[in-house]
């Protein structure tokens, strides 16, 4: 396997030194677990984010402003979320 090496006839792997981390990364991902919930449920569905507030609830087709960058941050959240989870579920306790 390309993620290990044997020493001393033990099997070591190569994300065991991230160990250490492990915490870190633990909290990481539940800073953006909550940063994802948020900037989701920011998202009215079918209405822009001014009608969210008291706003009008006129539609329109192209996201502008504050809405852009709301689903350009969901975005992000959710790829670096599920890089987070996969680095820790490969790190081993």
């Amino acid at each position: 396997m390309p993620w290990t090496e044997i020493l001393d006839g033990n099997e070591v792997s190569h994300v065991a030194a991230l160990t250490p981390y492990r915490t870190a990364f633990e909290i990481a991902l539940m800073i953006v677990a909550v940063a994802l919930i948020i900037s989701i449920l920011l998202q009215a569905r079918g209405a822009g984010l001014g009608s969210v507030f008291g706003g009008t609830g006129t539609v329109f087709k192209t996201r502008r402003g504050i809405d852009r960058l709301l689903f350009r941050l969901t975005i992000a959240f959710m790829v670096t979320f599920s890089i987070l989870c996969i680095v820790t579920s490969a790190i081993p306790a």
